[in-house]
């Protein structure tokens, strides 16, 4: 409505003035803070509903409202960690995941922020995969004090993997070349303008493994885990699971629905009833408690959240099939 008001009177100034206006209008404006909006539900206490949909990156997302920034999903888990901190009628928080995972660094810092969130509160945090919680959307529920998967969700797909693009025979039949004016052997290490020599494949090798104990560090931290390492490097070997697999192989507590879980948490909690809450922000309106949890899209080109697989080298917790 604001933008329209403007276009009226720039136009209406434009035609008094016989043509010529000039109007400084501030086009990009801060992202809207957070508002809470009870899902269902009556009485004091209050469960937050934390939804962990699409890919997880550090970057900030595109698709808000009209010249409003989309907060990245790690800043946006951060601020409402936040805020339902400084709630003291909100007793516990709930994960409702539907993701393929996304970057390494997005992913760990999601799960540091639950476990000191978990640390400081003393507060119940649950998580439910409703759909897919592939790598990273795995790795991010390990953090929860104990995870539910839905009969038809699929979770696992533990481990690392890292992309490029080797584009030097593309573009030497299109006649274009590159050259590169380095400091050291490998400062240009794995260049999409040139092959990966053995000796650069070993040094990434040697990353992605790190990065792989890193997972399973997780894992094993988990609570209730009755996993050794064997087990957990026998699971991990990159295949996802049904919710039955997962199961039986002690990735996950327990098979069910989201409206269980939160029955679970307020009987923990002690408490009959409860107001079922979320977070939103302008334009995202949430109705019941499986709004906004659509099927995560995703190509191999451009990942819907800000990883782009052609200009940049990003290390993930992804599932790509």
């Amino acid at each position: 409505m604001k933008m329209c008001v403007l276009i009226l009177l720039t136009a209406l100034l434009t035609t008094l003035t016989g043509g010529c206006a000039f109007v400084n209008v501030e086009m990009l404006r801060s992202a809207s803070p957070l508002q809470e909006r009870t899902v269902e539900g009556d009485g004091k206490a209050k469960i937050l509903v934390l939804e962990i949909t699409g890919v997880i990156s550090e970057k900030d997302q595109s698709g808000g409202q009209l010249f409003e920034p989309k907060p990245s999903l790690v800043s946006h888990i951060k601020e409402s960690l936040q805020k339902a901190e400084k709630d003291k009628d909100v007793k516990g928080v709930i994960l409702r995941i539907n993701s393929p995972g996304g970057t390494v660094t997005a992913s760990d810092i999601i799960y540091h922020e639950l476990n000191n969130f978990r640390a400081r509160t003393k507060m119940p945090v649950h998580a439910c995969i409703i759909g897919l919680g592939a790598s990273g959307g795995y790795y991010v529920a390990t953090a929860a004090d104990e995870i539910t998967i839905h009969p038809t969700a699929v979770t696992g797909s533990i481990g690392v993997m890292v992309m490029k693009f080797n584009v030097e025979g593309l573009l030497s039949k299109v006649g274009v070349g590159e050259e590169t004016i380095k400091s050291a052997d490998k400062k240009d290490f794995f260049s999409p303008f040139r092959p990966t020599t053995a000796e650069e494949l070993q040094i990434m090798q040697t990353i992605i493994d790190k990065m792989y104990g890193r997972f399973m560090d997780v894992i094993e931290a988990r609570k209730g885990n009755q996993l050794d390492r064997q087990q957990i490097r026998v699971l991990a070997d990159g295949r996802v699971y049904t919710a039955d697999q997962a199961l039986e192989g002690k990735l996950v507590d327990r098979i069910g629905y989201l409206d269980e879980v939160i029955e679970s948490m307020k009987a923990s909690l002690g408490v009959k009833e409860a107001k079922v809450i979320s977070y939103y922000r302008r334009g995202g309106y949430k109705e019941t408690i499986y709004s906004g949890g659509g099927i995560p899209q995703f190509n191999l080109i451009n990942i819907n959240a800000g990883l782009d697989l052609l200009t940049s080298t990003d290390f993930l917790y992804l599932w790509k099939p």
